[in-house]
Protein backbone atom coordinates (compact mmCIF):
# COMPACT_ATOMS: atom_id res chain seq x y z
CA UNK A 1 0.00 0.00 0.00
CA UNK A 2 1.40 3.69 -0.56
CA UNK A 3 3.26 4.78 2.51
CA UNK A 4 3.56 8.18 1.30
CA UNK A 5 -0.56 8.93 0.71
CA UNK A 6 -2.44 9.86 3.26
CA UNK A 7 -4.67 6.87 4.89
CA UNK A 8 -8.23 7.30 5.83
CA UNK A 9 -11.16 5.34 6.96
CA UNK A 10 -14.35 5.54 5.38
CA UNK A 11 -17.60 4.06 6.25
CA UNK A 12 -20.30 3.19 4.04
CA UNK A 13 -24.01 3.82 6.27
CA UNK A 14 -27.79 4.04 4.85
CA UNK A 15 -30.69 1.97 4.72
CA UNK A 16 -30.79 -1.55 3.80
CA UNK A 17 -31.28 -1.81 0.00
CA UNK A 18 -30.40 1.67 -0.90
CA UNK A 19 -27.33 0.27 -2.70
CA UNK A 20 -24.58 0.46 -0.06
CA UNK A 21 -22.50 -2.46 -1.41
CA UNK A 22 -23.46 -2.37 -5.24
CA UNK A 23 -22.20 1.30 -4.89
CA UNK A 24 -18.64 0.29 -3.28
CA UNK A 25 -18.23 -2.82 -5.48
CA UNK A 26 -18.55 -0.65 -8.53
CA UNK A 27 -16.46 2.00 -6.98
CA UNK A 28 -13.80 -0.29 -5.94
CA UNK A 29 -13.68 -1.77 -9.52
CA UNK A 30 -13.57 1.78 -10.65
CA UNK A 31 -10.45 2.50 -8.97
CA UNK A 32 -8.95 -0.51 -9.75
CA UNK A 33 -9.03 -2.10 -6.54
CA UNK A 34 -10.23 -5.53 -7.74
CA UNK A 35 -8.90 -7.20 -10.76
CA UNK A 36 -10.49 -8.01 -13.82
CA UNK A 37 -10.57 -11.80 -12.73
CA UNK A 38 -12.29 -11.14 -9.58
CA UNK A 39 -14.79 -8.74 -11.34
CA UNK A 40 -15.29 -11.90 -14.14
CA UNK A 41 -15.61 -14.01 -11.11
CA UNK A 42 -18.41 -11.92 -9.49
CA UNK A 43 -19.99 -11.54 -12.92
CA UNK A 44 -20.59 -15.25 -13.54
CA UNK A 45 -21.35 -15.87 -9.83
CA UNK A 46 -24.36 -13.32 -9.91
CA UNK A 47 -25.37 -14.64 -13.41
CA UNK A 48 -25.54 -18.21 -12.35
CA UNK A 49 -27.89 -16.85 -9.24
CA UNK A 50 -29.69 -15.19 -11.12
CA UNK A 51 -28.68 -12.14 -10.06
CA UNK A 52 -27.06 -10.25 -12.30
CA UNK A 53 -28.36 -7.04 -10.65
CA UNK A 54 -26.35 -7.39 -7.86
CA UNK A 55 -22.65 -8.61 -9.39
CA UNK A 56 -21.40 -5.32 -7.59
CA UNK A 57 -22.14 -5.95 -4.43
CA UNK A 58 -20.57 -9.80 -3.92
CA UNK A 59 -17.47 -8.06 -3.76
CA UNK A 60 -18.44 -7.22 -0.13
CA UNK A 61 -20.37 -9.82 0.69
CA UNK A 62 -17.99 -12.49 -0.55
CA UNK A 63 -16.28 -10.70 2.65
CA UNK A 64 -18.95 -11.27 4.88
CA UNK A 65 -18.19 -14.77 4.41
CA UNK A 66 -14.74 -14.15 5.10
CA UNK A 67 -15.25 -12.61 8.08
CA UNK A 68 -17.64 -14.91 9.48
CA UNK A 69 -15.03 -17.96 9.03
CA UNK A 70 -12.36 -15.23 10.82
CA UNK A 71 -9.54 -16.44 8.60
CA UNK A 72 -7.27 -13.68 9.10
CA UNK A 73 -7.48 -10.16 11.05
CA UNK A 74 -6.90 -7.82 7.91
CA UNK A 75 -9.92 -9.27 5.48
CA UNK A 76 -12.26 -7.41 6.95
CA UNK A 77 -11.39 -4.36 5.41
CA UNK A 78 -11.29 -3.35 1.72
CA UNK A 79 -8.68 -0.78 0.65
CA UNK A 80 -8.66 1.26 -2.65
CA UNK A 81 -6.97 4.12 -3.83
CA UNK A 82 -7.47 7.79 -5.14
CA UNK A 83 -4.77 10.15 -6.06
CA UNK A 84 -3.65 11.49 -2.81
CA UNK A 85 -5.00 9.15 -0.60
CA UNK A 86 -5.70 5.53 0.34
CA UNK A 87 -8.86 4.55 1.83
CA UNK A 88 -9.48 1.26 4.08
CA UNK A 89 -13.42 0.80 3.33
CA UNK A 90 -15.87 -0.67 6.10
CA UNK A 91 -19.18 -2.17 4.67
CA UNK A 92 -21.70 -4.17 6.09
CA UNK A 93 -24.10 -5.94 5.08
CA UNK A 94 -27.21 -6.86 7.62
CA UNK A 95 -28.20 -3.77 8.64
CA UNK A 96 -28.43 -3.95 12.41
CA UNK A 97 -25.44 -5.68 13.06
CA UNK A 98 -23.83 -2.61 11.29
CA UNK A 99 -24.91 -0.16 13.77
CA UNK A 100 -23.69 -2.27 16.63
CA UNK A 101 -19.89 -2.74 14.92
CA UNK A 102 -20.26 1.45 13.70
CA UNK A 103 -20.96 1.72 17.40
CA UNK A 104 -17.81 -0.47 19.07
CA UNK A 105 -15.75 1.36 17.01
CA UNK A 106 -14.32 -1.00 14.76
CA UNK A 107 -14.66 1.52 11.95
CA UNK A 108 -14.04 4.80 13.81
CA UNK A 109 -14.60 6.51 10.51
CA UNK A 110 -12.82 10.24 9.37
CA UNK A 111 -15.44 10.08 6.91
CA UNK A 112 -18.70 8.54 5.83
CA UNK A 113 -20.65 8.02 2.49
CA UNK A 114 -24.64 8.18 3.58
CA UNK A 115 -26.20 6.32 0.81
CA UNK A 116 -29.95 7.07 0.18
CA UNK A 117 -32.13 5.70 -2.62
CA UNK A 118 -34.00 8.40 -5.00
CA UNK A 119 -36.84 5.61 -5.83
CA UNK A 120 -40.18 7.07 -3.75
CA UNK A 121 -41.15 3.67 -1.79
CA UNK A 122 -37.19 3.29 -0.50
CA UNK A 123 -36.68 6.58 0.62
CA UNK A 124 -39.49 6.86 2.29
CA UNK A 125 -38.23 3.78 4.47
CA UNK A 126 -34.88 4.80 4.95
CA UNK A 127 -35.76 8.86 6.80
CA UNK A 128 -39.19 7.67 8.22
CA UNK A 129 -38.97 7.58 12.11
CA UNK A 130 -37.70 3.65 12.02
CA UNK A 131 -35.47 4.23 9.10
CA UNK A 132 -31.52 3.33 9.44
CA UNK A 133 -31.00 5.86 6.88
CA UNK A 134 -32.25 8.74 9.79
CA UNK A 135 -30.43 6.28 12.84
CA UNK A 136 -26.92 5.96 10.71
CA UNK A 137 -27.40 10.11 10.52
CA UNK A 138 -27.63 10.32 14.11
CA UNK A 139 -24.88 7.84 15.05
CA UNK A 140 -22.50 9.11 12.38
CA UNK A 141 -22.75 12.63 14.46
CA UNK A 142 -22.38 10.99 17.45
CA UNK A 143 -19.26 8.88 16.73
CA UNK A 144 -17.33 12.08 15.60
CA UNK A 145 -17.64 11.59 11.63
CA UNK A 146 -17.33 14.81 10.40
CA UNK A 147 -17.49 14.89 6.85
CA UNK A 148 -20.21 13.05 4.78
CA UNK A 149 -20.69 12.60 1.20
CA UNK A 150 -24.47 12.25 0.63
CA UNK A 151 -24.76 10.01 -2.25
CA UNK A 152 -28.58 9.91 -3.83
CA UNK A 153 -28.41 6.52 -5.67
CA UNK A 154 -30.72 4.63 -8.39
CA UNK A 155 -30.98 7.68 -10.18
CA UNK A 156 -31.27 5.38 -13.09
CA UNK A 157 -34.56 3.79 -11.64
CA UNK A 158 -36.99 4.39 -14.10
CA UNK A 159 -39.51 6.30 -11.81
CA UNK A 160 -36.43 8.73 -11.17
CA UNK A 161 -35.07 9.22 -14.96
CA UNK A 162 -32.65 10.72 -14.11
CA UNK A 163 -34.24 14.10 -12.93
CA UNK A 164 -33.07 16.97 -11.28
CA UNK A 165 -36.24 18.06 -9.76
CA UNK A 166 -36.38 14.20 -7.78
CA UNK A 167 -32.63 14.80 -6.86
CA UNK A 168 -33.24 18.22 -5.37
CA UNK A 169 -36.59 16.84 -3.23
CA UNK A 170 -34.45 14.61 -1.56
CA UNK A 171 -31.21 17.05 -1.51
CA UNK A 172 -34.05 18.79 0.43
CA UNK A 173 -35.44 16.64 2.76
CA UNK A 174 -31.64 14.95 3.49
CA UNK A 175 -30.17 18.19 4.48
CA UNK A 176 -33.20 19.14 6.81
CA UNK A 177 -32.52 16.29 8.71
CA UNK A 178 -28.30 16.68 8.55
CA UNK A 179 -28.99 20.15 10.11
CA UNK A 180 -31.25 18.98 13.27
CA UNK A 181 -28.52 15.63 13.51
CA UNK A 182 -26.11 18.93 13.96
CA UNK A 183 -23.92 18.79 10.69
CA UNK A 184 -23.20 22.17 8.94
CA UNK A 185 -24.32 20.88 5.47
CA UNK A 186 -22.36 23.68 3.63
CA UNK A 187 -19.07 23.03 5.08
CA UNK A 188 -19.39 19.15 5.85
CA UNK A 189 -21.92 17.68 3.33
CA UNK A 190 -21.14 16.67 0.23
CA UNK A 191 -24.00 15.84 -2.23
CA UNK A 192 -24.08 13.87 -5.10
CA UNK A 193 -26.11 12.04 -7.59
CA UNK A 194 -25.06 9.17 -8.21
CA UNK A 195 -26.15 5.37 -9.83
CA UNK A 196 -24.31 3.06 -8.36
CA UNK A 197 -25.28 -0.19 -10.61
CA UNK A 198 -24.88 1.63 -13.96
CA UNK A 199 -21.81 3.70 -12.60
CA UNK A 200 -22.74 7.03 -13.45
CA UNK A 201 -20.90 9.86 -10.95
CA UNK A 202 -18.54 7.46 -9.46
CA UNK A 203 -15.72 7.35 -11.27
CA UNK A 204 -16.57 9.64 -14.55
CA UNK A 205 -19.21 12.43 -15.08
CA UNK A 206 -22.44 11.09 -16.39
CA UNK A 207 -23.89 11.89 -19.48
CA UNK A 208 -27.00 11.35 -17.98
CA UNK A 209 -27.07 14.04 -16.16
CA UNK A 210 -25.63 17.23 -17.08
CA UNK A 211 -27.09 19.26 -15.45
CA UNK A 212 -24.89 18.46 -12.51
CA UNK A 213 -21.80 19.93 -12.11
CA UNK A 214 -19.84 18.85 -8.81
CA UNK A 215 -17.44 16.35 -8.15
CA UNK A 216 -18.00 12.39 -8.92
CA UNK A 217 -17.71 10.56 -5.73
CA UNK A 218 -14.05 9.65 -6.43
CA UNK A 219 -13.18 13.52 -6.68
CA UNK A 220 -15.37 13.95 -3.65
CA UNK A 221 -13.04 11.42 -1.81
CA UNK A 222 -10.44 12.64 -3.05
CA UNK A 223 -10.57 16.03 -1.52
CA UNK A 224 -11.86 15.30 1.71
CA UNK A 225 -9.41 16.90 4.54
CA UNK A 226 -7.22 14.64 6.58
CA UNK A 227 -8.20 14.83 9.95
CA UNK A 228 -5.01 15.69 12.49
CA UNK A 229 -3.62 12.66 14.45
CA UNK A 230 -3.93 13.34 18.07
CA UNK A 231 -0.19 12.04 18.14
CA UNK A 232 1.12 14.26 21.43
CA UNK A 233 -1.75 12.50 23.80
CA UNK A 234 -1.44 9.32 25.98
CA UNK A 235 -1.73 6.27 24.25
CA UNK A 236 -5.35 4.81 23.95
CA UNK A 237 -6.17 1.61 22.27
CA UNK A 238 -9.37 0.12 22.43
CA UNK A 239 -9.33 -3.87 21.90
CA UNK A 240 -11.21 -4.71 19.28
CA UNK A 241 -10.70 -8.78 19.68
CA UNK A 242 -8.26 -11.34 21.19
CA UNK A 243 -6.44 -14.18 19.52
CA UNK A 244 -4.63 -16.59 20.58
CA UNK A 245 -2.04 -17.44 18.13
CA UNK A 246 0.77 -20.58 17.86
CA UNK A 247 4.06 -19.03 18.76
CA UNK A 248 3.18 -15.95 19.34
CA UNK A 249 0.73 -16.07 22.51
CA UNK A 250 -2.05 -14.14 23.08
CA UNK A 251 -2.65 -11.14 20.22
CA UNK A 252 -5.38 -7.93 21.27
CA UNK A 253 -5.56 -6.02 18.28
CA UNK A 254 -7.68 -2.68 17.95
CA UNK A 255 -7.23 0.87 16.72
CA UNK A 256 -5.31 3.10 17.97
CA UNK A 257 -7.32 5.85 18.68
CA UNK A 258 -4.90 8.45 20.29
CA UNK A 259 -1.13 8.58 21.39
CA UNK A 260 2.00 6.66 20.10
CA UNK A 261 2.66 2.84 20.74
CA UNK A 262 6.33 2.04 21.02
CA UNK A 263 8.06 -1.58 21.58
CA UNK A 264 9.60 -1.82 24.97
CA UNK A 265 6.99 0.96 26.90
CA UNK A 266 4.71 -0.23 29.82
CA UNK A 267 1.46 -0.24 29.00
CA UNK A 268 -1.52 -1.15 31.35
CA UNK A 269 -4.85 -2.64 30.23
CA UNK A 270 -8.14 -1.42 31.72
CA UNK A 271 -10.18 -2.26 33.53
CA UNK A 272 -8.74 -5.38 34.56
CA UNK A 273 -5.36 -4.08 35.59
CA UNK A 274 -3.05 -5.65 33.84
CA UNK A 275 0.81 -4.24 33.40
CA UNK A 276 3.39 -5.52 31.23
CA UNK A 277 5.97 -4.66 28.73
CA UNK A 278 5.03 -4.17 25.04
CA UNK A 279 6.89 -6.48 22.87
CA UNK A 280 5.97 -6.59 19.53
CA UNK A 281 3.52 -4.88 17.40
CA UNK A 282 2.26 -5.73 14.35
CA UNK A 283 0.07 -4.01 10.90
CA UNK A 284 -1.28 -5.71 8.05
CA UNK A 285 1.81 -9.02 8.79
CA UNK A 286 4.30 -6.31 9.07
CA UNK A 287 6.36 -6.04 12.58
CA UNK A 288 6.73 -2.55 13.35
CA UNK A 289 8.66 -0.25 16.12
CA UNK A 290 6.16 2.05 16.74
CA UNK A 291 2.52 2.98 15.89
CA UNK A 292 0.32 5.45 16.10
CA UNK A 293 -3.34 7.42 15.92
CA UNK A 294 -5.14 5.48 13.08
CA UNK A 295 -3.19 2.51 12.86
CA UNK A 296 -5.29 -1.36 13.38
CA UNK A 297 -2.46 -3.13 15.17
CA UNK A 298 -1.81 -6.66 16.09
CA UNK A 299 0.25 -6.45 19.43
CA UNK A 300 1.84 -8.59 22.39
CA UNK A 301 2.76 -7.73 25.53
CA UNK A 302 4.91 -10.28 28.12
CA UNK A 303 3.17 -12.17 30.27
CA UNK A 304 -0.38 -11.45 29.35
CA UNK A 305 -3.13 -14.01 29.46
CA UNK A 306 -6.43 -14.56 28.18
CA UNK A 307 -8.07 -13.31 31.28
CA UNK A 308 -6.16 -10.06 31.38
CA UNK A 309 -7.18 -8.51 28.19
CA UNK A 310 -10.70 -9.17 26.02
CA UNK A 311 -13.03 -6.93 23.93
CA UNK A 312 -13.83 -3.87 25.15
CA UNK A 313 -10.62 -3.59 27.23
CA UNK A 314 -8.46 -0.55 26.42
CA UNK A 315 -4.46 -0.26 26.66
CA UNK A 316 -2.53 2.78 27.83
CA UNK A 317 0.26 4.40 29.25
CA UNK A 318 0.99 2.55 32.07
CA UNK A 319 2.15 6.16 33.88
CA UNK A 320 -1.35 7.46 32.59
CA UNK A 321 -3.73 4.67 32.60
CA UNK A 322 -7.31 4.77 31.08
CA UNK A 323 -10.65 6.31 33.59
CA UNK A 324 -12.33 3.64 34.72
CA UNK A 325 -15.93 3.64 36.46
CA UNK A 326 -16.92 1.46 38.64
CA UNK A 327 -20.58 -0.23 39.97
CA UNK A 328 -20.56 2.29 42.86
CA UNK A 329 -19.16 5.17 40.51
CA UNK A 330 -21.59 7.31 37.56
CA UNK A 331 -21.36 8.53 33.78
CA UNK A 332 -22.72 11.88 33.46
CA UNK A 333 -23.61 12.58 29.65
CA UNK A 334 -25.39 14.49 27.56
CA UNK A 335 -27.68 12.61 25.27
CA UNK A 336 -30.26 13.40 22.60
CA UNK A 337 -32.76 10.47 22.34
CA UNK A 338 -34.02 9.30 19.50
CA UNK A 339 -36.00 6.50 19.65
CA UNK A 340 -38.29 4.58 22.42
CA UNK A 341 -41.38 2.92 22.14
CA UNK A 342 -42.76 4.81 25.29
CA UNK A 343 -40.39 7.15 27.84
CA UNK A 344 -37.00 6.71 29.15
CA UNK A 345 -36.86 7.00 33.47
CA UNK A 346 -34.83 6.33 36.23
CA UNK A 347 -34.22 2.85 36.72
CA UNK A 348 -34.43 1.91 33.39
CA UNK A 349 -31.33 -0.64 32.40
CA UNK A 350 -30.19 -0.49 28.65
CA UNK A 351 -26.69 -1.38 27.09
CA UNK A 352 -24.23 1.10 26.78
CA UNK A 353 -22.01 1.44 23.72
CA UNK A 354 -18.62 3.12 23.81
CA UNK A 355 -15.48 2.56 21.78
CA UNK A 356 -15.39 -1.42 21.82
CA UNK A 357 -17.55 -1.71 24.80
CA UNK A 358 -20.63 -3.02 25.38
CA UNK A 359 -21.51 -2.96 29.32
CA UNK A 360 -25.42 -2.28 30.63
CA UNK A 361 -25.78 0.78 32.75
CA UNK A 362 -28.63 1.78 35.17
CA UNK A 363 -30.23 5.54 34.33
CA UNK A 364 -29.99 6.62 37.82
CA UNK A 365 -30.51 10.02 37.43
CA UNK A 366 -32.29 12.54 34.98
CA UNK A 367 -30.22 15.49 35.95
CA UNK A 368 -32.34 18.21 33.15
CA UNK A 369 -33.69 18.73 30.02
CA UNK A 370 -32.85 20.80 27.71
CA UNK A 371 -33.56 22.80 25.02
CA UNK A 372 -32.14 21.32 21.77
CA UNK A 373 -31.73 24.39 19.88
CA UNK A 374 -30.40 27.10 22.10
CA UNK A 375 -28.77 24.36 24.56
CA UNK A 376 -31.08 26.81 28.11
CA UNK A 377 -32.34 24.24 30.41
CA UNK A 378 -36.02 23.99 29.81
CA UNK A 379 -36.63 21.25 33.24
CA UNK A 380 -34.55 20.01 36.24
CA UNK A 381 -34.86 16.36 37.35
CA UNK A 382 -37.45 15.28 34.65
CA UNK A 383 -39.77 12.38 35.42
CA UNK A 384 -39.17 11.26 32.24
CA UNK A 385 -37.64 11.81 28.85
CA UNK A 386 -39.06 10.90 25.13
CA UNK A 387 -38.47 11.03 21.42
CA UNK A 388 -36.71 13.87 20.61
CA UNK A 389 -35.53 15.35 24.15
CA UNK A 390 -32.01 16.12 24.89
CA UNK A 391 -30.85 15.89 28.50
CA UNK A 392 -27.96 15.43 31.24
CA UNK A 393 -28.36 12.00 32.26
CA UNK A 394 -26.15 9.97 35.39
CA UNK A 395 -25.97 6.51 34.43
CA UNK A 396 -24.38 3.59 36.67
CA UNK A 397 -22.75 0.52 35.15
CA UNK A 398 -23.18 -2.63 36.08
CA UNK A 399 -19.41 -3.48 36.33
CA UNK A 400 -16.27 -2.01 35.31
CA UNK A 401 -16.41 0.36 32.61
CA UNK A 402 -13.03 1.83 31.02
CA UNK A 403 -14.40 5.81 29.45
CA UNK A 404 -12.66 8.76 29.33
CA UNK A 405 -14.17 12.37 29.45
CA UNK A 406 -15.44 13.99 25.80
CA UNK A 407 -13.25 17.19 26.12
CA UNK A 408 -10.26 15.02 27.10
CA UNK A 409 -10.55 11.83 24.93
CA UNK A 410 -13.70 12.21 22.55
CA UNK A 411 -12.23 9.27 20.58
CA UNK A 412 -13.38 7.09 23.95
CA UNK A 413 -16.09 9.47 25.24
CA UNK A 414 -19.07 9.04 23.06
CA UNK A 415 -21.93 6.38 23.99
CA UNK A 416 -24.30 4.82 22.24
CA UNK A 417 -27.67 3.61 24.05
CA UNK A 418 -29.11 0.49 22.78
CA UNK A 419 -31.93 -1.23 23.43
CA UNK A 420 -34.63 -3.86 21.57
CA UNK A 421 -31.89 -4.09 18.29
CA UNK A 422 -32.30 -0.22 18.51
CA UNK A 423 -30.49 3.18 18.86
CA UNK A 424 -32.23 4.62 21.55
CA UNK A 425 -30.33 7.69 22.65
CA UNK A 426 -26.26 8.64 21.66
CA UNK A 427 -24.22 11.28 23.43
CA UNK A 428 -21.30 12.13 24.75
CA UNK A 429 -19.72 11.83 28.46
CA UNK A 430 -19.23 15.25 30.24
CA UNK A 431 -17.70 13.54 33.63
CA UNK A 432 -16.83 10.57 35.52
CA UNK A 433 -17.15 9.57 39.26
CA UNK A 434 -14.74 6.32 39.48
Amino acid sequence: MAKDKDHMNLVIIGHIDNGKSTMMGHLLIATGAVSDREAREMEKMAKDLDRESWKFAYFLDRLAEERKRGITIDLAFRKFETKSKYFTIIDAPGHQDFVKNMITGASQADAAILVFSAKTSEFAAAISDNGQGREHAFLARTLGVKKIILAINKMDDASVNYGEGRYNEVKDEVEKLLKIVGYNTEADVIFLPVSAFVGDNLAVKSENMKWYTGPTLVEALNDLPVPSKPTDKALRLPVQDVYKIKGSGVVPVGRIETGMMKVGMKVAVAPTGFEGELRSIEMHHEAMQEAGPGDNVGYNIRGITMKDVYRGCVVADAAKPCTVVTPKGSISTHVIVIWHPTAVAVGYCPVVHSHTAQIACKFMELTKKMDPKTGQVTEDNPQFLKKGDTAVVKLQPIKKFPLERYKDFPELGRVAVRDMGRTVSVGVVLDLTE
